[in-house]
């Protein structure tokens, strides 16, 4: 649809036959744009042998068809204008919105950008920061979309359709950054537009939409391998020599991760109280995650715990009352790329890398149930941690291939032993 005068727009009136009533029968005005129709009684009946039904007019030089004339001309004309000043404001033209318009419904409507902002200023509350960074993100795409695409601010939330969200998909897949950010990925469409979904899935809730324009749309999410590092690569950051002092502090603070599995925000909120007595009367790491409050319960390593004690009295962690003096994640991050560089990992080493070779490098890869694993990364559901499924693979295939090599040995052994007459 389109918001110029390049629009298929016509007014027509016509009768109801089968409303017919007492002999008289009710106009209805049609109003058609881009090959769409609504109609709209306009409150007048009339005989229908007094009805030029090619014309769309009543016949007739009686004082009452005059006057019908003249009333169904000024109906006429009140549509058009309600077209053409949607036109002027450069709005997404339906026949509905005319119709809407010229009933006086216009202002009754809620529009997208009213929804957008309403779900982000009441979620705010809920949702991490980080969280509603991404929910701001999406609504700068969609008011970018509107924009580009239709020259408006904003539309009615009966003007979305399966269409308009295959127009925003591709939008975003051919939007080109002008700043240093990198174009959207497959993945990262897909997240904007799930986060536009849970919006119009609350205004449907808020009974402010009834057709989801979403019902036939499938995401199409690409599978993606989680990066991790590998024991030696561990290894080689856990011993390398650090002359600096904020990259020994971030190492610690990484490492931390590795062997906890907490994320960069849990790792900088824990605080000593965190830190329990478990039923095996070892210290255990007990807090709820930041993104969805799920509880984290983690036996703690001997790795963590001594990153832990070297804390302990650190002054900026003892001024904040946490575990680890606080550092930004883009600081933290930065310095990450800094260490991988000393280390020689070509690897993208991030925070979150960290969380994942909690998973397979110390956990998975070493036996441990991925129901256990599930537990202590704090995720909702088991199907979240089955990422790191290639990993169990791998770990299966190291054990049978020493179950293999065992097996051949007992044989070779059997062989070598003397046989008893």
């Amino acid at each position: 649809m389109k918001t110029t005068n390049t629009n298929t727009f016509g007014v027509i009136f016509y009768l109801k036959k089968y409303k017919i009533n007492n002999g008289m029968a009710p106009i209805y005005a049609r109003i058609t744009v881009d090959g769409k129709r609504v109609d709209i009684s306009v409150k007048r009946s009339i005989e229908e042998k007094n009805w030029n039904g090619e014309k769309g007019m009543a016949k007739g030089s009686r004082e009452e068809i005059r006057s019908l004339t003249t009333y169904l001309e000024q109906v006429r004309a009140n549509i058009v204008a309600c077209y053409q000043e949607l036109v002027l404001q450069k709005r997404l033209i339906t026949a509905e919105l005319v119709k809407n318009n010229f009933l006086g419904n216009d202002n009754k409507e809620y529009t997208l950008s009213k929804v957008v902002e309403y779900h982000n200023t009441n979620m705010e509350h809920t949702l991490a920061w980080g969280t509603m960074k991404n929910y701001y993100t999406t609504q700068k795409y969609i008011q970018m979309f509107l924009k580009c695409r239709f020259n408006t601010s904003d539309i009615y939330l009966t003007e979305l359709n399966y269409k308009f969200i295959l127009d925003f998909e591709y939008f975003l897949r051919d939007h080109k950054p002008v700043d240093h950010h990198k174009p959207l990925a497959n993945n990262g469409i897909m997240k904007h537009i799930e986060r536009f979904r849970k919006m119009i899935n609350m205004a449907i809730r808020m009974e402010w939409l009834e057709k989801d324009p979403f019902a036939a749309y499938q995401k199409k999410f690409e599978k993606v391998d989680r990066g991790f590092l590998t024991k030696e690569e561990l290894e080689s950051i856990e011993t390398r020599h650090l002359s600096i002092e904020r990259l020994e502090s971030i190492r610690s603070l990484f490492v931390f991760s590795c062997y906890t599995g907490l994320s960069y925000i849990d790792v900088m909120q824990l605080k000593p109280e965190n830190i329990i007595i478990g039923m095996d009367s070892e210290q255990w790491l007990h807090t709820n995650r930041e993104k969805t409050n799920n509880p984290v319960k983690v036996p703690l390593l001997p790795e963590a715990l001594e990153i832990i004690r070297r804390y302990k009295h650190h002054p900026r962690a003892l001024a904040m009352g946490t575990l680890f003096p606080i550092i930004s994640n883009q600081k933290l991050n930065s310095y990450l790329k800094e260490i991988a560089d000393l280390c020689g990992i070509k690897k993208n080493l991030t925070f979150h890398l960290a969380r994942h070779t909690f998973a397979t490098t110390i956990t998975l890869t070493n036996g441990v149930p991925i129901e256990s694993v599930s537990k202590m990364l704090g995720h909702s559901s088991i199907k979240t941690t089955q990422i790191y499924a290639k990993v169990v693979e791998k770990k299966l295939s190291e054990d049978m291939q020493n179950l293999k090599a065992r097996l051949n040995q007992a044989k070779e052994d059997n062989r070598d032993q003397p046989k008893t007459a």
